[in-house]
């Protein structure tokens, strides 16, 4: 990894610790942007997304009242070549927090995630009962182009004096946000074109 890019996630550990998130644009290079893209919408064509659904093991249910996107879990033990890259550049963000905030992270789990045009997910928090082990969550944008029209951010709800202060950030292709899993809710509002995304958790646990 470049030291241009070392510093870059340097600059964004320092945020989230102190902030509890982060916001960086050209995470990825356009290239390798595209091919992930491309990628994604090949798993698409071959029917490997499923309706995503809520909470774990017995307790998950398909409730498309609350989320109504699509997802393909990646499989960390049988990566692609694009994948396995993405997953080293992660654990260097890793290596990163866990030296920055002691958060003792330990690996990584992620998956594509698709939006379709009408579709939204309703404010929730990453870190529930089941999932305790997801620490940090890291989102990185693989959308072509992004305007405020096409609707889709990502809304945090983050503390403030006054209670607190909503932050909207829109699906740009190649940005990557990152944010402690248990202290920021957040939803993402309705989307009128499709939204292409790598969601993924930081975790304190082995695989």
């Amino acid at each position: 990894m470049s030291e241009n890019m070392d510093e870059k996630i340097a600059d964004m550990v320092q945020e989230v610790y102190q902030n509890g998130y982060a916001v960086l644009d050209n995470f990825i290079t356009e290239n390798f942007r595209k091919l992930l893209l491309d990628e994604q919408q090949d798993l698409l064509r071959h029917g490997q997304f499923r309706h995503a659904g809520i909470g774990k093991g017995d307790a998950f249910s398909i409730r498309p009242e609350i989320r109504s996107d699509k997802v393909m879990w990646m499989d960390s033990f049988n990566l692609t070549p694009l994948q396995n890259q993405y997953w080293a550049m992660i654990d260097q963000v890793r290596t990163s927090i866990n030296q920055r905030c002691f958060l003792g992270l330990r690996s990584f789990e992620a998956h594509f995630a698709m939006y379709p045009p009408g579709s939204f997910y309703l404010r929730h928090l990453d870190q529930f009962h089941q999932v305790k082990y997801r620490v940090v969550t890291i989102i990185l944008y693989l959308n072509d182009s992004w305007t405020p029209e096409d609707g889709g951010a990502l809304r945090m709800y983050l503390p403030s004096s006054e209670g607190e202060e909503i932050l909207d950030i829109y699906p740009e292709g190649g940005k990557l946000v990152v944010f402690l899993s248990a202290e920021i809710p957040h939803e993402v509002m309705t989307t009128y074109k499709e939204r292409i995304s790598i969601t993924g958790w930081l975790r304190d646990i082995e695989y």
